[in-house]
C-alpha cells in the first residue's frame, strides 16, 4: 500500500473542529489577561492609595510583567492556530515541513498547530 501523502477532507474537518475549539479558548484566555492588565475588573484604589505601598507596587509590576509575557505567548499560540486553519484550507495541514511526510494524528491532536513531527523537531535540536 502506498504511503498516504495527506489527510482526507473528513480528517481535516476533524482537525478543524479541534483547532477552532482551542482557538476560542485561547482567545478567551488572552482577553482575560488583557483585561487583568488594564484593571478592567478591578475595584482597587490604586490611583488614590498612599505612596507608602512601594513593596506592593513592585509586586504588582512583576505580576504585570508576567501577565504580559503570558499574553505574548498566548498571542503566538493564537497565530499558530490561525495558520493551522489556513493549512487546512490549503489541504497541506499535517504535513511535516521538513520531510514532507504526514505528522501522526496523535501529535496533531495534542499540538494542533505543529508543523514538524517529533522526529524532525528533535533532529533540528541537534
Amino acid at each position: 500500500m502506498a504511503e498516504k501523502l495527506r489527510y482526507t477532507d473528513e480528517e481535516l474537518e476533524e482537525f478543524r473542529v479541534i483547532i477552532e475549539e482551542k482557538l476560542a479558548l485561547a482567545k478567551r484566555d488572552y482577553d482575560q489577561m488583557m483585561s487583568a492588565l488594564m484593571n478592567k475588573d478591578s475595584n482597587d484604589v490604586d490611583d488614590t492609595s498612599p505612596t507608602y505601598k512601594a513593596l506592593e507596587e513592585g509586586s504588582a509590576t512583576q505580576s504585570k510583567e508576567e501577565i504580559i509575557s503570558l499574553a505574548a505567548r498566548q498571542q503566538k499560540f493564537i497565530q499558530g492556530l490561525k495558520a493551522a486553519l489556513v493549512r487546512i484550507e490549503n489541504k497541506t495541514y499535517g504535513i511535516d515541513r521538513i520531510t514532507g511526510k504526514l505528522i501522526p494524528k496523535e501529535r496533531l491532536k495534542a499540538v494542533p498547530h505543529a508543523t514538524l513531527s517529533v522526529e524532525s523537531k528533535l533532529a533540528g535540536k541537534k
